[in-house]
């Protein structure tokens, strides 16, 4: 580690992020469960109220539709809030907040007031909380217009996406795999930003494209890496941002290695994974050689078995399995 850089966790990488934009802006605060006085659920936001005062680390009661609303009117009314979700399951309880108000304010009021916020937290699977905890909502949000989804896999991007949210003038959901925040990372000691909506070529390779995006992305790599140990070269892509999505990267992947297999958290049906699918139909498909593949989560509320958890998920074996059928088509 050289003196421009440091090893951070995934969740001092967010709290940095908070940190910076915090100092550089007056406006932004952060609100949500236990935020404050506990340093969040999982200590994200520690150390914060003490630096920076009750009234712009708030701790709020457990009620998501008040607070989210809270946060919508504040930046209706000229502030940045990063609103906390203990867990983006609980968001559900707000929907109406950030489906009807939020993604739609800036359209139904004739561009006049904007909603700046981001809304952050854990999404998907931990270890053992079962169904009421492990969803991920990226492609229940994603169906609809209005807001900006990110979902980092590294402790660099979350930092530097974190702060592009934090600047950026629409609402954005940020998704934090909730099994990531431990994870370290050397990133630049130096501000930096990362750009919403633009994926990154994370290996590069011509046999194979394998598009992925937060907590998949490292159990993505681990395949990459048994693949290259048979001398197959895939190209691994980490999406980044999900909406809006960056189809170009993902697409002159597509055209070089001329298969694809898809990989993600959440379900199959009109997942992520569909609508990607879709697009490389649509951009790609007299460059492809054998039918795209999925492998998701299977179709079933998580169970809280640990056994029965990682049947359910995707893993390793599936995604090499999944690409041996695409090569071997």
């Amino acid at each position: 580690m050289s003196e421009e850089t440091q090893v951070v966790e995934f969740r001092e990488a967010l709290r940095q992020a908070l940190d910076e934009e915090m100092e550089r802006d007056s406006r932004v605060f952060i609100m949500g469960e236990e935020v404050a006085e506990y340093n969040g659920a999982y200590k994200v936001t520690k150390g914060m109220l003490a630096k920076w005062g009750p009234q712009r680390v708030v701790d709020t009661p457990i009620a998501e539709l008040g607070f989210v609303g809270m946060g919508v009117g504040a930046a209706m009314t000229g502030l940045r809030p990063v609103v906390e979700v203990m867990s983006f399951n609980f968001s559900f309880v707000a929907a109406d907040q950030i489906i009807s108000n939020a993604m739609k304010m800036y359209y139904m009021s004739g561009n006049r007031f904007s909603v700046p916020m981001v809304i952050r937290g854990p999404n998907g699977a931990a270890a053992q909380v079962s169904s009421q905890h492990s969803h991920c909502v990226e492609a229940i949000y994603g169906n609809l217009p209005g807001i900006i989804i990110i979902a980092p896999s590294n402790a660099y991007d979350a930092k530097g996406l974190l702060k592009s949210a934090i600047r950026n003038n629409n609402p954005v959901l940020f998704l934090e795999a909730e099994l990531s925040y431990g994870d370290k990372m050397e990133i630049p000691v130096k501000e930096y930003l990362v750009p919403i909506g633009k994926a990154k070529v994370v290996v590069e390779g011509n046999a194979i494209t394998i598009v992925t995006h937060s907590r998949m992305v490292n159990m993505c790599r681990e395949a990459v890496k048994e693949l290259a140990a048979k001398g197959i070269r895939a190209e691994l892509i980490d999406l980044r941002t999900i909406k809006p999505l960056d189809i170009a990267t993902v697409a002159a992947s597509v055209r070089k290695t001329n298969h694809c297999l898809l990989v993600e958290e959440g379900h199959s049906f009109a997942g992520i994974c569909a609508e990607i699918g879709f697009q490389i139909m649509e951009h790609c498909f007299d460059y492809l050689d054998a039918p795209l593949e999925r492998i998701c989560q299977r179709e079933t509320p998580m169970p809280y078995s640990k056994m029965l958890e990682r049947e359910t998920m995707p893993t390793i074996p599936r995604i090499l399995a999944g690409v041996n059928k695409v090569l071997n088509h």
